[in-house]
C-alpha cells in the first residue's frame, strides 16, 4: 500500500523533525516509511513545542474504530452494552501501557526534565501508544493501523473475544459500594473536550465519599465504564491510588441509618 501523505496541517517530515532520528523499536510491528512520524509520537508534551498529543488523539480514535469492528465481528451474540464493556477492557489504560512497555517505547519516550527522574505513569504509556497507532495511520493506512493493533494487542482481543461473560464494572462498583448498607457510587463528569462529532469525557467516580482515578471515553457512558474499572482495581487491589479502600465504619453506619 502506498503510505498516505500527512493530511493539510500536518508538517512534513522535514519541517517536523531538526533533531536526530529516534532510537530504533526492534520490537514495532510496522516498519515507517516517514521515521519523522515515529519521532513525533515518541515525544511528550513536554520535551518540545512539536510533540505527540495530536497523533494520541488521532489514535485513540483509530484504536477504538479497529477494536468495535473486530468485536462486532466476532461476537455477533452480543447486545451493545456488553461490546462496549469488553472494547473498554482491551482499550483500558493498564492494557495499553502494558503494551508500550513490551513494544519498548516507554524507555524511548522523550520527556522533559521534570519526568526523566519519575517512573512515567499508566496515562502517560497509554497515551504513548495511542500516539504510535495514529503515525501507524498516517504512514500505511487503516490496514497497517489494523495489522499493528491485532498484532500488538492479541492477547486482549483474544480474551475479549473468547470470554463467555465479562465482568460489568459499574454494576460491581455498584455491588460492592452497597455492601453493608452503603450508598451508590456517583460519577462526577469534570471535563467535556473536543469537537462536537469527536467529544471525550473526563469522569470520576466517587465512593462513600471517596474520589477514585479520573478516566477518559469518547462517550459518557464509556468514561463512565472506565472510571468505574480503576475504582474496582482499587478498591480490589489491582492498582494504588491516593482513594482509601471501601470501608463502611460504624460512625458512617449510624449516619446512614440515621
Amino acid at each position: 500500500m502506498t503510505p498516505m501523505a500527512p493530511p493539510a496541517g500536518l508538517p512534513g517530515a522535514a519541517e517536523r523533525s531538526p533533531h536526530p532520528p529516534v532510537q530504533p523499536v526492534p520490537d514495532l510491528p510496522h516498519a515507517f516509511a516517514d521515521p519523522a512520524l515515529l519521532e513525533e509520537a515518541l515525544t511528550h508534551a513536554s520535551a518540545r513545542p512539536r510533540h505527540n498529543e495530536r497523533l494520541e488523539f488521532l489514535g485513540d480514535a483509530v484504536l477504538d474504530l479497529i477494536v468495535a469492528e473486530e468485536l462486532f465481528g466476532a461476537r455477533t451474540d452480543l447486545p451493545e452494552g456488553e461490546l462496549t464493556v469488553r472494547k473498554s477492557h482491551v482499550v483500558s489504560r493498564p492494557t495499553l501501557a502494558e503494551a508500550a512497555d513490551r513494544l519498548g517505547l516507554t524507555p524511548r519516550l522523550r520527556v522533559g526534565k521534570g519526568l526523566r527522574k519519575v517512573e512515567l505513569s499508566s496515562t502517560v504509556r497509554a497515551g504513548l501508544f495511542e500516539a504510535v497507532v495514529g503515525a501507524v495511520y498516517l504512514d500505511g493506512g487503516l490496514e497497517a493501523a489494523r495489522r499493528f493493533v491485532h498484532s500488538t494487542l492479541a492477547g486482549a482481543l483474544d480474551r475479549a473475544r473468547a470470554e463467555a461473560e465479562v465482568v460489568v464494572p459499574k454494576q460491581r462498583l455498584q455491588e460492592l459500594a452497597q455492601r453493608d448498607g452503603g450508598t451508590p457510587p456517583t460519577y462526577e463528569l469534570l471535563e467535556e473536550a473536543g469537537e462536537a462529532h469527536a467529544p471525550r469525557f473526563r469522569v470520576r467516580a466517587v465512593v462513600a465519599g471517596a474520589p477514585y482515578p479520573e478516566a477518559w471515553g469518547s462517550t459518557l457512558k464509556e468514561a463512565e465504564m472506565e472510571a468505574a474499572r480503576l475504582a474496582l482495581a482499587q478498591l480490589e487491589g489491582g492498582e494504588s491510588g491516593d482513594a482509601p479502600a471501601l470501608e463502611r465504619t460504624t460512625e458512617g453506619a449510624e449516619e446512614a441509618d440515621a
